[in-house]
């Protein structure tokens, strides 16, 4: 499954990049995250719970932050387990500067689904996926408001 997408943030560059790295932020603005662990330099353990129509389970697993150019990009690997099925993905984020106040932060990438989730479909899938990247985007223009 492909994902991708764009969305323009009210903040520098920077801001928008500390936000992305601190631990802390993401466990606050990932959808449905109920722990987050930093356990090296650019990895982490998670477990997530969704609830999105037939998507209703516990997921746990490693993320890993991969190719990192400071302020610009990096790759997020990401290895989810569940119940009702797994997900591999690795997913490019660029921060592109709009103005100094402005930041788009685009992701392309593209997902592994086995089990139930494989079975469920794209376009149920994809929904679940877009609803998903809206929650966290409006949670992170959040965040940074408040900051």
């Amino acid at each position: 499954m492909q994902l991708t997408g764009k969305q323009v943030l009210n903040a520098s560059p920077s801001k928008v990049w500390e936000k992305l790295m601190d631990t802390n932020t993401l466990a606050r603005v990932i959808p449905g995250v109920t722990t987050l662990e930093r356990t090296g330099e650019n990895s982490f353990v998670s477990t997530l719970q969704i609830k999105m129509g037939p998507v209703n389970g516990s997921f746990s697993g490693n993320l890993q932050l991969e190719e990192i150019t400071e302020q610009k990009n990096f790759t997020l690997k990401v290895q989810q387990n569940s119940k009702i099925g797994n997900t591999n993905a690795a997913i490019k984020v660029d921060l592109i500067p709009v103005s100094s106040t402005q930041t788009e932060v685009s992701f392309d990438g593209d997902a592994q689904l086995s089990g139930l989730l494989a079975g469920m479909g794209q376009r149920v899938i994809g929904g679940v996926a877009n609803t998903l990247t809206k929650q966290f985007f409006t949670n992170l223009e959040k965040e940074l408001e408040a900051s």
